[in-house]
């Protein structure tokens, strides 16, 4: 029996609805193409600033055996870099197929607008818009992720400097997400990507009594968080009638299924692929066809929704 996994992601064709998350092996063509080769469907950036930020020292990421911890800090080479990256990929990975989205973020919601309208140079294929990043330094006050209000302006700046459709990323961290992924669908988000880290949280070294990372505390990644996850994309699909690419825990073809029935368009793998290697993708979705065929789904909207 033949299956069709490809899906469309605000008018964007995806062969299959794996995305390379965020934050994950996303900073250089090189690393981008790889990724394409191993069988994902889209690949998503590192999220990147208009000016280079250096990040937080090491340690930055910890495998603590349910999932990982991580407070990376954002670091990357700044939006003109990214640029001539993303051109470069989108050579090579146009003719395979794989989507590129650009992921950006800024420290206030004026550069959000300046950050969208510099990446849109690259022409990438989609822009998602990193409001949600629960490691920043107190400085930056409260995420723009935790209030509708902000989050919507952040939307509205965005859109007004580019034409590019955009993707607006949401983290758990909130009182009401499904007020907040409303706010930003109002303010014209053509999808949402959900959820970001959980947390931030504490991991000790107790033989000194220090945090393991050097930053303290940090977002949490991984099977643990795959349940809130799916429970926020549906409450986020119930909602909003936007395309969502779910993330959190991702890590076979039974997460895939199971976040395609809360209403999902694509899932992002992040973390996975520090347990399954970069075949993570190729795998999940052989488990997913798998899947589709003792079910007798010939395409993903033969239960895609079925939850809801």
């Amino acid at each position: 029996m033949d299956v069709d996994i490809s899906t469309t992601l605000c008018g964007v064709r995806l062969p299959n609805p794996t995305v390379l998350a965020s934050g994950v092996l996303g900073l250089s063509h090189e690393v981008m193409v790889r990724v394409a080769e191993s069988g994902v469907g889209g690949v998503t950036t590192k999220s990147c600033s208009i000016k280079p930020r250096p990040g937080y020292h090491n340690p930055v990421v910890l495998d603590w055996g349910s999932g990982l911890i991580n407070a990376v800090g954002l670091s990357n080479p700044g939006v003109e870099v990214m640029v001539e990256e993303i051109q470069a990929a989108k050579e090579i990975l146009a003719p395979l197929g794989v989507p590129v989205i650009a992921s950006i973020f800024a420290e206030t919601i004026y550069d959000f607008g300046n950050a969208a309208r510099f990446i849109s140079e690259a022409r990438p294929d989609l822009i998602e818009v990193n409001i949600s990043c629960p490691n920043i330094d107190d400085r930056y006050r409260l995420m723009f992720a935790a209030d509708p209000y902000v989050a919507g302006q952040v939307t509205r700046r965005v859109k007004l400097n580019t034409d590019i459709p955009i993707l607006v990323k949401l983290s758990p961290n909130v009182t009401n997400l499904v007020k907040i992924a409303q706010a930003v669908v109002e303010a014209g988000a053509d999808g949402i990507t959900a959820i970001n880290t959980l947390g931030p949280g504490l991991i000790l070294d107790i033989e000194t009594g220090h945090p393991v990372l050097a930053h303290g505390t940090g977002g949490i990644s991984g099977p643990a968080i795959r349940p809130i996850a799916v429970r926020c994309v549906r409450d986020i699909c119930q909602a909003v009638d936007v395309p969502v690419i779910a993330v959190g825990g991702v890590a076979n073809g039974r997460d895939i299924v199971e976040m395609l029935m809360v209403g999902a368009a694509a899932v992002g793998i992040g973390s996975a692929i520090h347990h399954r290697g970069i075949k993570v993708f190729e795998k999940a979705c052989g488990e997913l066809k798998d899947y589709m065929v003792t079910h007798n789904y010939s395409r993903l909207g033969d239960f895609r929704g079925k939850a809801l």
